[in-house]
């Protein structure tokens, strides 16, 4: 992941050098030889997806320049609202993969406090898939709407126990497909409270700056430019639901029509399609 990146533009392997030297290991030979393993733990997939998609952004600023000039907003999916904001110019790259690294840390960390997980269901309404909480959930457990991505993808996300019964209650809805995704826990819900509590303490010592442009939000699917709200959503980010379709609609409400997707995958462009298919969405893979 990220090896052409860094093959090929110098501005990417500054990009790899100086987080080894923030995160004390070899980011670089993880991302490019693994092994695969160690490279998907939350606490090494996190600052390896943030670096590789600020490293994507540098071919745009190599083949594109005039599109950074242009562009109005920013969002990002979970972990992608970190690098919209370093895009923004709410954060220099080294103090957001700081955050991305305390991220990782305190979500393995709160993952490991309770046996959970995330399953993704499809070809159900929102509606439905609240009623598959309901049905799966008993006193006691978590079990609730993780990630609303576009029309008929929906995650769902809790203990453990309640996720082995998701499947069986979402195709009694006349689900599609439901899969558990393979993350360590039950992200975007109360389980993470631990982890919204340790970022607190990194949060309240980091430096923010004013944006150029705004950024929305996965909280609250509303455009924000003010330096201090981010504090607050980034923490709000880890226990609530990412309201991404809820996101993208409030871009093409304001007359977006033009979307770049970087990173690794073209996972993005997919939803949008889904979205609104007359949106232009550009992917910027390695």
């Amino acid at each position: 992941m990220g090896r052409s990146l860094y093959d090929a533009l110098p501005a990417a392997q500054r990009l790899f050098h100086e987080a080894n030297e923030i995160l004390g290991y070899d980011l670089a030979k993880l991302c490019f030889e693994g092994p695969a393993d160690q490279l998907n733990l939350t606490v090494h997939s996190q600052p390896a997806l943030y670096v590789t998609c600020l490293a994507s952004l540098e071919r745009i600023k190599q083949r594109w320049p005039e599109t950074i000039e242009r562009c109005a907003a920013a969002a990002g999916l979970s972990l992608g609202e970190y690098s919209a904001i370093v895009f923004a110019g709410g954060l220099n790259f080294a103090d957001g993969l700081r955050l991305v690294q305390r991220r990782g840390m305190a979500m393995q960390a709160a993952a490991n406090e309770t046996p959970s997980g995330m399953v993704s269901v499809l070809g159900l309404e929102l509606k439905q898939v609240q009623q598959v909480c309901d049905s799966a959930r008993v006193a006691g457990e978590i079990l609730q709407v993780a990630n609303l991505l576009c029309p008929g993808n929906i995650v769902v996300s809790g203990d453990k126990a309640s996720c082995d019964r998701v499947e069986s209650a979402a195709e009694k809805l006349g689900a599609m497909r439901i899969f558990r995704l393979t993350v360590a826990g039950a992200f975007h819900t109360p389980l993470m409270a631990s982890a919204k509590r340790q970022l607190d303490d990194v949060l309240k010592t980091t430096t923010f700056s004013r944006l150029r442009i705004p950024v929305v939000s996965n909280v609250d699917a509303q455009f924000h430019d003010r330096v201090d709200d981010f504090k607050q959503l980034l923490l709000d980010q880890l226990c609530s639901p990412v309201r991404w379709q809820e996101s993208m609609q409030s871009l093409l409400d304001q007359g977006f029509d033009t979307f770049f997707e970087i990173g690794p995958g073209r996972v993005l462009k997919g939803l949008m399609k889904r979205i609104d298919k007359s949106a232009s969405c550009e992917v910027i893979m390695e």
